[in-house]
């Protein structure tokens, strides 16, 4: 019987790139396979022309023998029809839904490889200066950790285990559906071929503790709220002797009474009152760099900034410092006594209104307006 063009088979163009050729073949295998077709051949038929069809046409050599010469390129070159090992490329996706990791020997992916560990996460609170200073800390901090005295089996060492019944030791269970040879992990022994018949005393059956550690760690000048400090190998162990996770530390930092932050750049309030604001003056303020003196300028606003270049906080990444910001903030009297409202009244008389239109002109116009 003349076989079915291997295009029309997978429903593509010729000039179908790779991609496109596992999109095409995936489709049809999950449509035609014998777990969601029990017992139709024609299905089997299908999923089986799918597959030679694919095997030919993901192979360079092999494809382009076809392109060239049809069916009659492949013969005596080796090649049987389907051909299973196309099931490599789909093992990931396919064994979502029929378990075609376990299909086949060659496929079949290591049950018993190192697995890394879990990392784990540590929330700390530190204090505003010690953000900006940076500060090395001392964590107690819980942890997995293997038992050291069964290795992680979860079985007393000498005779804790025996082996599986079900599948005698190989952790797999071979099932045979159709032409397909099917391997199953074990469901008895959970695939290590092995059955804990006296659990380990010291982590009773578990195979890990939990602790309490003491770590050191290292807190870098500049760091926020949500910067993370990561400890490699501090994590949650691995399995089947895999390498352990790292630990990160998320910092959070306190709000300061005087000091707010804004990126690498320090905001704080000065308040003055009416003289100093008029006639300038010298403030001392309390800086993290210790005592500094601010020269206030005659006539500053309310509201004006002062720069302090160099005075803010330390770049996390080593790159110089921020500044500091000095915001003013004119604070008028709610009380006088005797004395300083006569001088007030004086000032008054003294200073011009700054209600008053300078502009005759401006002033004719408003009053126009209101007539």
């Amino acid at each position: 019987m003349n076989k079915r063009d291997y295009y029309e088979i997978l429903g593509v163009d010729r000039s179908v790139d790779e991609q496109g050729l596992k999109s095409a073949y995936r489709k049809l295998a999950l449509k035609y396979h014998p777990d969601r077709n029990p017992g139709d051949k024609e299905a089997e038929e299908k999923f089986k022309e799918a597959a030679e069809a694919y095997s030919v046409l993901s192979d360079p050599q092999k494809r382009a023998a076809y392109d060239r010469y049809g069916h009659a390129g492949l013969q005596g070159g080796g090649f049987t029809g389907f051909d299973p090992s196309v099931f490599t490329d789909f093992s990931d996706i396919l064994g979502d839904f029929f378990g075609f990791g376990d299909l086949f020997g060659g496929t079949r992916r290591q049950r018993h490889r190192p697995v890394r560990g879990d990392d784990v996460r540590y929330d700390l609170e530190i204090d505003f200066e010690d953000a900006l200073r940076g500060k090395t800390v001392d964590l107690q901090v819980p942890q997995v950790v293997t038992c050291e005295r069964c290795h992680g089996s979860g079985a007393e060492p000498r005779d804790g285990t025996v082996t599986c019944s079900a599948c005698r030791g190989r952790g797999e269970l071979v099932y045979q559906q159709g032409f397909l040879s099917i391997r199953r992990t074990c469901t008895q022994c959970g695939g290590t071929g092995r059955i804990v018949r006296r659990p380990c005393v010291e982590c009773r059956g578990a195979g890990q503790k939990r602790i309490e550690r003491r770590l050191r760690v290292n807190i870098p000048p500049g760091v926020d709220t949500g910067t993370r400090v990561r400890l490699a190998g501090e994590g949650a162990p691995g399995a089947n002797g895999g390498p352990p996770g790292d630990l990160y530390v998320f910092l959070t930092v306190k709000e300061h009474p005087v000091f707010r932050r804004k990126g690498n750049d320090l905001y704080c309030v000065v308040p003055l009152n009416v003289a100093q604001a008029a006639l300038g003056d010298k403030v001392d303020l309390l800086t993290f760099d210790g005592l500094k003196t601010i020269e206030i300028p005659p006539g500053v606003q309310h509201g004006e900034r002062i720069r302090l270049r160099g005075l803010g906080v330390p770049d996390v990444n080593g790159r110089g410092r921020g500044d500091l910001f000095v915001e003013i903030e004119v604070r008028i009297p709610t009380e006088l006594t005797r004395e300083q409202r006569r001088l007030f009244e004086q000032l008054r008389e003294l200073l011009p209104a700054e209600n008053e239109p300078k502009d005759k002109s401006l002033f004719e116009k408003v009053k126009d307006y209101f007539n």
